[in-house]
């Protein structure tokens, strides 16, 4: 039998400060991301561009999932938020 290497941040992943700390991680990797593109624009190639943008749509989905699922605690208990 395996052994799950997860466990610890297991009791993280429901909870708010879970949710709040995978927000925080995909905010940061989402301004990493716009200042490559930035960059990208700025030597005029169409490829690193388009590179860049293709690697930041999937973390601002990932942002919005995480903020949806926040959103919906809220709804849920109005008391703890």
């Amino acid at each position: 039998m395996t052994k799950n290497r997860s466990a610890p941040a297991k009791g993280l992943r429901g909870s708010k400060a879970g949710l709040v700390l995978s927000l925080g991680s995909s905010a940061l990797a989402v301004v990493r991301a716009s200042k490559q593109v930035r960059r990208a624009k700025g030597t005029h190639d169409k490829l690193n561009t388009a590179d860049a943008v293709a690697g930041l749509l999937p973390l601002i989905t990932s942002a919005a999932l995480v903020l949806r699922q926040l959103r919906g605690r809220r709804r849920e208990d109005p008391e703890a938020a």
